[in-house]
């Protein structure tokens, strides 16, 4: 048996296919929804990952036509005041652009090019996959409708809730909620300061990020997406546990009227959204393994993070594209998910845990408890080298830094083929 199963077609699924098809490895993904909807406002995509995507034939052409290259991302206190401020992408010295894309639009277009390239067999729908059994040589797939599928690895990649993940740790605590809640919407507006920037206001208890997703069309308006998030002791959970909720947007303009006036009014923005959703902040414990025998998890059912660190969906893509280059040194073989789990899974639980904290945005309670968030000099309230240690935190844990990707080789050679017996 030469085939992997792959169980969930999000973005970490679908990378996956591609990258199995790259290395000229046989594959199904299997989808429980019963057909293929856009979903989501929109996420960054760090370097690390564009370059992976690159390396896959997926190169600027395709991502600008579902969002942009990010210049910017910026900091400001509530009276408009820059709290920290720098490059992105290729304008911080990285050989590969950061993109602010729409993520529905980037699914959808990952699906289209499965579709070409592994042809339309390849993702199966209204297929759940429940759990798995194994033998010395193979794995078998449980379905939730009783059929079964049998190959030689199963993949993972069916997000927070995945019932294989589930079967790897029966005994897994609950799904862990921050406490508050998180919005999302898309507002079409003129893009500020440099055209593509991703500008964050806040204190300690509530905050505003909002990027463009789309490049401005004749009337100089770009779709805006913005992400609110209001702490206020406890975290809505609805009945239905959906993940996307729709809600009125004046509801959540009420609660930063009062952010930037001088130059963004963040009232009139949230309040003219096209769309808004309530979503919750969620993550899982990290686990002490993501392999069993021939099962592994990747993306969200691996490591479902807090979006702090806007890292989760790159995330997946590398787990991806690391999982292919184990696959071309050892096979089919526990050895290939032995190598893929001993690389990531240590350092990407650091992360999941470093996203529980509060990431850049501790700044925003540094300067919140020493002015109350607004200032007329900075360095009065937070001088750089301060500014600088806690940025420079970040960047170390989640390795953003551009000269230690520029020198990092592919993670997986052109032309590298897995040997499959």
């Amino acid at each position: 048996m030469t085939r992997v199963i792959i169980a969930g077609a999000g973005i970490a699924g679908l990378v996956t296919a591609l990258t199995l098809r790259q290395i000229g490895v046989a594959c199904t993904v299997y989808e429980a929804a019963p057909e293929m909807q856009r979903a989501g406002v929109g996420i960054n995509l760090q370097p690390n990952a564009v370059r992976e995507l690159y390396d896959l034939g997926i190169a600027g052409a395709h991502l600008n036509s579902v969002g942009l290259p990010l210049r910017e991302w910026a900091m400001v206190s509530l009276n408009g005041k820059d709290i920290s401020s720098e490059q992105r992408g290729i304008h911080a010295g990285f050989h590969w652009p950061q993109f602010s894309v729409d993520r529905g639009m980037l699914h959808a277009m990952l699906y289209r090019i499965a579709m070409q390239r592994l042809g339309t067999h390849c993702v199966v729908l209204g297929a759940r996959i429940t759990g798995y059994r194994q033998t010395r040589d193979g794995v078998t797939a449980l379905f939730a409708d009783g059929r079964e599928e049998r190959g030689a690895i199963l993949v993972a990649a069916d997000g927070i809730h995945s019932g294989v993940r589930a079967q790897m740790y029966p005994d897994q605590p609950p799904i862990n909620r921050a406490e508050g809640v998180l919005w999302r919407g898309v507002t079409r507006a003129r893009p500020m300061r440099t055209g593509s920037s991703a500008i964050a206001v806040g204190t300690k208890d509530k905050r505003l990020v909002f990027f463009p997703i789309s490049h401005p069309g004749r009337e100089g308006l770009a779709k805006i997406c913005w992400i609110a998030h209001l702490v206020r002791g406890e975290q809505t959970v609805r009945p239905d546990g959906a993940l996307f909720n729709p809600v009125q947007p004046i509801e959540i303009a009420k609660h930063f009227a009062g952010f930037c006036k001088d130059w963004l009014d963040a009232g009139t923005l949230i309040r003219t959204a096209e769309v808004a959703f309530e979503t919750p902040m969620r993550d899982r414990d990290p686990v002490p393994t993501w392999r069993d025998g021939r099962v592994v998890l990747l993306g969200a059912a691996a490591h479902p993070m807090f979006p702090t660190g806007a890292n989760s969906a790159s995330q997946g893509i590398i787990d991806a594209r690391v999982l292919g280059a184990s696959i071309v040194e050892h096979g089919l073989t526990e050895w290939a998910l032995d190598l893929y789990d001993d690389k990531l899974c240590a350092p990407i639980s650091a992360v999941v845990e470093s996203n529980r904290a509060e990431g850049p945005f501790e700044l925003f309670s540094i300067i919140d408890a020493r002015c109350g968030g607004s200032f007329d000099d900075i360095e009065e309230v937070c001088p750089t080298a301060e500014r600088a240690r806690y940025l420079a935190r970040f960047v170390a844990i989640t390795g953003f830094a551009a000269d230690q990707l520029n020198k990092t080789p592919p993670i997986i050679a052109p032309g590298a083929r897995a040997s499959i017996a």
